[in-house]
This record gives C-alpha cells, sequence and structure tokens, in this order.
C-alpha cells in the first residue's frame, strides 16, 4: 500500500478499526448507495476487514497474528491486505463491471490512506450514519459497533453480551436467540459481527 510501518501504534486499534470502518460507508458513497447496490452483507464484511488493516499497519502484527486474534484464516487476512484497491476504485467508478471476490479488503484499504490522509475527520460523524442507517433498516451493524463502542473483550457469556446490546432485532430476528447460539468468549467486535451474520444465514 506504501504506508510508513508504524514501530509502535499510537492509536487503539479499535479506534483505529471503527474509524476505517465509517469511512468504508464514506467510499461506497454512503448507506443509501450501499443499498442502492443491494449489498447490506458487505457491511460485517467491511468490519472485518477495517480490523485486519488496522491491525496489519497501527498494530504491526503478522498475518498469523491477525488471523489468531479474530478468529478467521490466514489466507482470509491475506486476502484483505493482498487486495486491490485500484480495481475497486474503478469498480466504485463504474469503469470496469466487476472485481475481485475480496472487494472489502480493497475497500478497507482505501478507507485507510483516507482516515490517514484526514486525521482529524469529525467524531459526530457516527451519530449521522447511525441516523441514516435507521432510516434505510440496515443499521444492525451500526448499531453493534455503538453500542459494543468501549466494550472490554472478550465477552465471556450470554448475558454479559445481552447486557451490553439489550433486545433488538436483526433481520427479523430476535437478538436474544442469536446470542444464546453463539460460541463464547467472543474475542473482538469483528468476530462479533462474524458469528452474528453466520447465525443469521440460519
Amino acid at each position: 500500500m506504501g504506508f510508513e510501518v508504524i514501530t509502535k501504534p499510537t492509536k487503539n486499534v479499535d479506534e483505529i478499526a471503527d474509524r476505517i470502518f465509517k469511512e468504508c460507508i464514506n467510499v461506497l458513497g454512503g448507506l443509501r448507495k450501499i443499498v442502492e447496490y443491494r449489498n447490506l452483507t458487505w457491511l460485517p464484511s467491511l468490519a472485518e476487514a477495517s480490523y485486519v488493516v488496522a491491525m496489519k499497519y497501527e498494530g504491526v502484527m503478522t498475518a498469523r497474528e491477525i488471523a489468531e486474534k479474530l478468529g478467521i484464516t490466514q489466507q482470509t487476512v491475506k486476502n484483505i491486505l493482498e487486495a486491490d484497491e485500484k480495481v475497486v476504485e474503478q469498480y466504485l467508478k463504474g469503469e470496469i463491471e466487476k472485481a475481485d471476490e475480496h472487494i472489502a479488503g480493497g475497500i478497507a484499504k482505501l478507507a485507510y490512506k483516507r482516515v490517514k490522509e484526514n486525521a482529524d475527520s469529525s467524531e459526530d460523524w457516527i451519530e449521522h450514519m447511525k441516523t441514516g442507517a435507521e432510516i434505510l433498516g440496515v443499521d444492525w451493524a451500526v448499531h453493534f459497533l455503538t453500542k459494543i463502542k468501549g466494550t472490554k473483550f472478550p465477552i465471556t457469556s450470554e448475558s454479559e453480551l445481552m447486557e451490553k446490546v439489550g433486545k433488538i432485532k436483526i433481520m427479523g430476528k430476535d437478538f436474544e436467540e442469536i446470542a444464546k447460539k453463539l460460541e463464547y468468549p467472543i474475542k473482538n467486535p469483528a468476530e462479533l459481527l462474524h458469528k452474528v451474520k453466520e447465525h443469521l444465514k440460519d
């Protein structure tokens, strides 16, 4: 990517990943544009990719370490980090018909680049994103990131998770029922979103 390697993290990785995720939405043209793409399932994948990119470039972690932390495979980490953001940019501009299957990685890398270039971006943007998401009905992933912000991980039990998230519905399903099916402990926000996403397929 051409970014300078940081020997010591200057910011909390969770904070950086959160900012990358927000910027991913901007890269895609906003939540309304995501609805137009009919690719709402990108949100959990973008959250996962945001963490991978943050851990790599801010946390100075290896692919193996990232995979272990997030509970995903090393190959998934490599796919995200090797994604070609230039191709994704062309895809988003409509210059090419399709990008590769690891588009989330390319979007997260583009978002990271913007975050680094605009370090003083507004902190209240998340509130605007949250409001827009509620209006559009695609707010569950955003709600998760806002509700669990500041949560101490790992989350070790269903009751601990429910206390933080509360009673909400995700795509018509009571989250309480999903929480009962999750395997604990849950190491971090990206793993939580990934597990919830998997149970939504049931």
